[in-house]
């Protein structure tokens, strides 16, 4: 039986628990990568900058929803098992996928197309605010003694291919067809492989058994029950909110922000932006399992103070060098740098936040204190980017908000030395 909690060995369980994670993320850089493209199709505006702001708001909008999905389907996942939970995920993520692609444009339907858009993305923000959270417990609850780190690193290195099949696939888009043609329906190209890869995604995630951890504690809490210990345990979950923080603004920043950094604010081509995006997911699929690895041989505070601290300290001046004298090459250094300090930050941090969250509400803490990172801080960051560029007319302020955030981090890390570390279950 599938359900039945066994302890597997090597790495394909790793691979069959994170093929969600991937259809996640794969639609959010999707929407990230083509902003201007549906801003123009279901935002049509006089002023560009208003019509792109109502997309970008639209994909923060999304967000929002993270945390309602954080505390109900993560105590469903605390309750009902970690199996049970993902493929929940799974399925209201498929959903969301569909109904993006297939919605017909403003200039068809009117004011129908902006609002189904926007109902999808709440439902895929719904979703996810329980997959990245379920996907790194089951990572830690089945990862071999002494290598925790590197098992749940894979959680965020899963993200990092989404982020290279959707720039690749921008790639050879955006060599192949016009700007026109990709404004009227080739974004949608994306979306409708992302919809043809979900059967396969749920034969990989439903041949999952329920981890040992798990099922090895004698009681699972009710629904009641986790809200309840959640709200005693407060402090990790603010604590847990502000070392996301820094993880949830970085990975948006080089990620899902390039294309329409590149291209709107740097005046590069649309080229060059996906193949340093693409770059930057390389890069981020190198660095996260490594890091991740090194956290489990030097620990994870060590590697959170540094990161953080070089954060603060290069951010902002590696943007004015950068918007400087805009180029290809400059824009590929800065988000190199940037992706090295996010992965080696998020290798421990992840798993850090497993390990100070209680066993009993794991999935439902960790998602809830990720999920309020990233709809207040990381989900909007684009927006936020995009607003401040706008106002202040500093085209570096993208370092000033990269700067924000880890400062946050580095203050997280020194209030997270006085929390009791979780006693571990199973």
């Amino acid at each position: 039986m599938n359900g039945t909690p066994a302890r597997e060995s090597g790495f394909w369980p790793v691979v069959r628990v994170s093929s969600g994670n991937f259809l996640e993320m794969y639609d959010f850089m999707v929407f990230g990568y083509y902003a201007a493209a549906i801003a123009e199709t279901f935002f049509p505006s006089h002023n560009p900058f208003a019509s792109l702001m109502l997309a970008l708001m639209t994909f923060g909008a999304g967000f929002l929803m993270r945390p309602l999905g954080a505390i109900i389907l993560g105590a469903y996942a605390d309750r009902a098992g970690r199996r049970a939970g993902l493929l929940l995920t799974l399925g209201l993520m498929a959903v969301g996928t569909v109904s993006l692609a297939l919605t017909p444009g403003y200039a068809a339907i009117g004011l129908i197309a902006p609002l189904l858009v926007l109902a999808g993305r709440l439902l895929q923000g719904f979703s996810a605010g329980m997959e990245l959270g379920g996907v790194s417990v089951y990572l830690s609850e089945i990862a071999p003694p002494g290598r925790k780190g590197f098992y749940v690193s894979w959680q965020s290195a899963s993200q990092q291919v989404a982020v290279v099949a959707a720039a690749s696939i921008g790639l050879v888009l955006t060599s192949q067809l016009g700007h026109a043609q990709m404004n009227a329906w080739g974004w949608r190209i994306p979306l409708w492989i992302g919809c043809l890869i979900v059967p396969i995604l749920f034969l990989l995630r439903g041949s999952l058994k329920e981890t040992a951890a798990f099922s090895a504690r004698k009681v699972h809490p009710s629904t009641r029950q986790i809200l309840a210990a959640l709200a005693v345990h407060w402090r990790i979950v603010g604590v847990g909110v502000m070392l996301t923080t820094m993880t949830t603004v970085s990975f948006y920043m080089i990620t899902a922000y390039t294309p329409t950094f590149g291209v709107g604010v740097l005046h590069l081509s649309s080229l060059a932006a996906f193949v340093v995006t693409l770059c930057v997911g390389v890069s981020n699929l190198v660095w996260l399992p490594v890091m991740g690895a090194l956290s489990d041989k030097v620990g994870r505070r060590p590697l959170l103070i540094a990161c953080t601290a070089a954060m603060i300290l290069t951010a902002y001046p590696a943007m004015l060098w950068l918007v400087g004298a805009p180029s290809f090459g400059r824009l590929l250094v800065v988000e190199l740098w940037l992706s090295f300090l996010y992965a080696s930050y998020n290798g421990a941090m992840v798993v850090y936040l497993t390990e100070i969250v209680p066993a009993d509400l794991r999935a439902s803490g960790f998602s809830l204190a990720y999920s309020l990172a990233t709809a207040i801080f990381g989900g909007f960051t684009p927006a936020i980017t995009q607003a401040l560029i706008q106002f202040t007319g500093n085209k570096a302020m993208p370092g000033v908000w990269l700067s924000a955030a880890a400062a946050m981090g580095l203050l997280a890390t020194g209030l997270a030395g006085r929390l009791k570390a979780a006693p571990e279950a199973g």
